[in-house]
């Protein structure tokens, strides 16, 4: 591996986000060759692959002819991934890119811990709208008590981690319960998670945020998956 550290950048209908997250991800303070920025158009009918082609001298693209999911995108774009260590950014600029090297360094000067998670929920300023936080603090419940962890944010975007140990999970998450398959794996396989906090700018519905009440389901039905695997 040649590379550092490896940004997957799942997309879908993200045509008025996409080129500020990019541009700012392009910005990251890393030695020349240090980054790779894998975006994946998962099936956009919008406008997201035009903006997208004004920056393909700075990423690796994949696109998706359907849209297949959070999950799917994910290890589409690990399966390209040649950083020593992998992260997600999600493309609706609620997560900052600019705090990604803290959180890389954090890692690599924590030896005993095998991944790091952002966790919005470790800063005044990092919660979102009532009912997502509801269900996200229920999930990272429901997590805790399984494997007796003490996470506060099982659903952040921000997980980072050796590639290897990435690929090794065998994710097979297409949605959004990606997040749940990735802790509770994670955690089976007696990974020490440890959490660093993040700041979060949370969109509405209205503004396109696209998890639903639904995905909570499957991420417990992932749980439960995994659990009795």
């Amino acid at each position: 591996m040649n590379q550092l550290l490896s940004i997957i950048v799942p997309a879908y209908n993200e045509e008025k986000t996409i080129a500020r997250v990019l541009a700012r991800l392009i910005a990251l303070s890393f030695p020349k060759g240090a980054l790779e920025i894998i975006v994946v158009n998962d099936g956009s009918t919008d406008g997201t692959a035009a903006v997208l082609a004004q920056f393909l001298q700075k990423i690796i693209l994949i696109s998706h002819t359907q849209n297949r999911g959070k999950g799917a995108a994910m290890r589409a774009g690990l399966a390209r991934a040649h950083g020593l260590y992998t992260i997600a950014q999600d493309a609706d600029a609620e997560y900052a890119p600019e705090e990604i090297p803290a959180l890389l360094a954090e890692l690599q000067n924590s030896p005993d811990a095998d991944a790091l998670y952002g966790s919005r929920n470790l800063t005044p300023t990092g919660r979102g709208y009532a009912h997502y936080v509801l269900g996200a603090w229920l999930l990272t419940k429901c997590v805790n008590l399984v494997f007796r962890a003490h996470l506060t944010d099982t659903y952040s975007c921000y997980k980072i981690m050796r590639t290897d140990l990435f690929r090794s999970l065998n994710l097979a998450s297409n949605g959004f319960e990606i997040e749940m398959e990735i802790t509770a794996r994670l955690l089976k396989n007696k990974k020490k998670i440890i959490e660093a906090p993040i700041s979060y700018a949370p969109r509405a519905f209205q503004e396109g945020k696209k998890i639903r009440w639904f995905d909570g389901i499957r991420g417990l039905a992932t749980l439960l998956r995994i659990v009795l695997e």
